[in-house]
């Protein structure tokens, strides 16, 4: 090796961790079996979660009215997320199915997870909502294709949870979804997906969107902006 491709090579190893730094990163810890879904943050399974937050809106502002928290954990068969979502005003289905999908169900009230694993082609990922209701749809998103929409005719086989509570004006949900369903790999220590999360909902008069990661844009599908989860074990 040259002294020239020697030193191109140092400078290339150099930037990967900074650049991994850099992308905000959520740290799941991992559980050592699976739980029944709980909506109680004071649960030990929730209680050891590294926390983040849906605070801004699509162009980085922030929204303290709405900021919402969620937490994460994994095991060899699932990814679980939980979130607790304050709100003002929820604008909700009439009529909620809760044993079916929902079509369309992101022009009401919804909490939502989109998570891909492939690298090269940043167009794919999947894409999870719950409601307040309990209602739930799941897609397989492809970007290329003129109505990604299409893709909630894929079933990922994902189990939710949610409730209201009025007293408190905040929401909660929680998401069980089956690992082989967003990565190819068995589930393990240092893997590491791409994934944003996203509220929406409010009266008509007063929609809103929120965002971990600012989409500076229009829709929540900006891949680009994406930042990362990373599986690690308990206590790290």
């Amino acid at each position: 090796m040259t002294g020239f491709a020697r030193t191109a090579l140092a400078v290339f190893l150099g930037v990967i961790p900074t650049f991994a730094v850099d992308v905000p990163t959520i740290v799941s810890a991992r559980a050592q079996e699976d739980v029944r879904l709980t909506l109680d943050p004071t649960a030990d399974f929730w209680k050891k979660a590294h926390p983040v937050f849906i605070d801004k809106d699509r162009f980085g502002n922030p929204v303290h009215a709405y900021r919402s928290e969620v937490r994460t954990r994994w095991t060899k068969d699932n990814l679980y997320l939980l979130f607790i979502c304050p709100y003002k005003e929820l604008s909700l289905k009439p009529n909620p199915k809760t044993k079916e999908e929902t079509n369309e169900l992101w022009n009401w009230e919804v909490a939502e997870a989109f998570i891909g694993s492939d690298f090269s082609d940043i167009q794919r990922y999947k894409e999870f909502e719950v409601s307040p209701q309990g209602e739930w749809v799941d897609l397989d998103i492809d970007l290329k294709k003129p109505h990604h929409e299409d893709g909630w005719t894929w079933n990922s086989g994902f189990d939710v949870l949610a409730k209201i509570d009025s007293s408190k004006h905040v929401w909660y949900a929680a998401m069980r979804i089956p690992y082989s369903a967003i990565d190819p790999r068995p589930a393990a220590p240092g893997n590491t997906l791409r994934i944003n999360l996203f509220r929406s909902g409010g009266p008509p008069t007063h929609p809103y969107g929120i965002t971990w990661q600012p989409t500076m844009g229009k829709t929540f599908h900006v891949p680009e902006k994406f930042g990362l989860i990373k599986l690690v074990e308990e206590g790290k």
